[in-house]
């Protein structure tokens, strides 16, 4: 039986606010599917990069005949609504980080913001139902998954369990901290920049995302006592 931790109301109505907003990135994310894929119809190939679709959709809006150039902007116009509410779905997520303590704790740590801390505690709460951090990561699918060969005992890649959109969370503020750790000199950024290195990108992607869901779990089973490391 997959485990799901229990939560109170306030936690529900908060992780209904992930919820949404989750809805309006995935539908952001089909809307720009769609208008590369009708101007692609017309030998327009658009790059992958959402601004870059934006910004190349509505300069071709006036070449494009009759129909097509109803249809393609109103699908901007459709993006154009989508991006609005996601802005005021991050505002509101904003303000719950900024009114909860436990958030705020947790956007101490490198590569977490206002989203993924309050996901966190909207998922977990105070994280009293794992019994450590590394059960948590476990939890979330960031830990690796184990196969035998040969008599041995293998690690594989990680098994993506648990809740995807929090994983997701954490994986892009892994990504921040890799890409920001270039050119400094701080001990986290000396050890993902030797770990990737060893290890490849992805790799070490992957184990500072662990690490942070794991510091994540102390800093919210701690409280107050929850000393950052250094």
């Amino acid at each position: 039986m997959r485990f799901v931790p229990v939560k109170g109301l306030e936690q529900q109505a908060q992780l209904m606010v992930h919820r949404a907003r989750q809805g309006f990135v995935q539908a952001c994310t089909a809307c720009i599917n769609r208008i590369r894929g009708l101007l692609a119809e017309f030998g327009h190939v658009l790059a992958l990069k959402p601004g870059t679709v934006r910004r190349q959709a509505a300069g071709l809006l006036e070449d494009l005949p009759g129909w097509a150039n109803t249809v393609i902007g109103d699908l901007l116009s459709e993006l154009h609504r989508l991006d609005e509410r996601i802005a005021q779905y991050d505002r509101h997520l904003a303000q719950i980080a900024r009114e909860d303590a436990r958030a705020r704790r947790l956007m101490q740590l490198p590569g977490i913001g206002a989203t993924t801390a309050t996901a966190v505690v909207a998922m977990i709460g105070n994280g009293h139902e794992f019994k450590c951090g590394r059960q948590f990561a476990a939890w979330l699918g960031l830990t690796p998954g184990q196969y035998s060969s040969g008599g041995k005992t293998r690690l594989g890649r990680i098994t993506k369990a648990g809740d995807s959109y929090l994983r997701s969370l954490l994986i892009l503020g892994a990504r921040s901290v890799l890409a920001l750790a270039k050119g400094r000199s701080d001990a986290l950024s000396n050890w993902a920049l030797a770990l990737q290195q060893r290890r490849g990108y992805w790799r070490a992607v992957v184990a500072i995302a662990s690490k942070n869901a794991r510091l994540a779990w102390a800093a919210l089973h701690m409280g107050d006592n929850f000393i950052m490391p250094a």
